[in-house]
């Protein structure tokens, strides 16, 4: 019964890669050979490592420069609205100024016409964001692994 149909079709299958050596080697050398290849190319590029920062005091926060500070943030949703909020009241007295754009382009054009006080805030999702300085956009370095 499958005992019999089992060993026929193993046997089956033995005959087929003795007759094609040429491919069963391929099937076995290829793989090998990515994954060597795989990890020639991680040993050349290297994860960046970045020690512990010590926690230090950093004094008080100097308020003065930030008056008059606007902080442009898209797209508006309930999270980023909760986020800014709490950027704006809980961090500081008088609280920064916080405008909410539709899309990006209103953005940009906001940081063109106030560039000196000005900063936007793109969410990605609701952990990750850009920041967006005039003409420019800042990314964290922290996390970025080597190219």
């Amino acid at each position: 019964g499958v005992w019999r149909q089992t060993r026929a079709l193993l046997f089956k299958n033995c005959l087929i890669k003795c007759r094609t050596k040429k491919s069963s080697v391929q099937e076995v050398l290829f793989p090998l050979f990515f994954l060597f290849w795989l990890i020639l190319m991680s040993m050349m590029h290297p994860h960046r490592r970045y020690d512990e920062v010590a926690n230090a005091d950093l004094g008080p926060l100097d308020t003065s420069q930030l008056v008059n500070f606007i902080i442009g943030y898209t797209p508006p949703t309930p999270v980023t609205r909760e986020i800014m909020k709490k950027v704006a009241f809980d961090n500081f007295e008088d609280g920064i100024i916080t405008e909410e754009y539709l899309s990006e382009e209103e953005l940009q054009e906001a940081s063109a016409l106030k560039p000196s006080n000005f900063v936007g805030v793109v969410f990605k999702d609701a952990m990750s964001y850009q920041l967006r300085f005039h003409n420019s956009i800042a990314m964290s370095s922290i996390y970025m692994e080597s190219r």
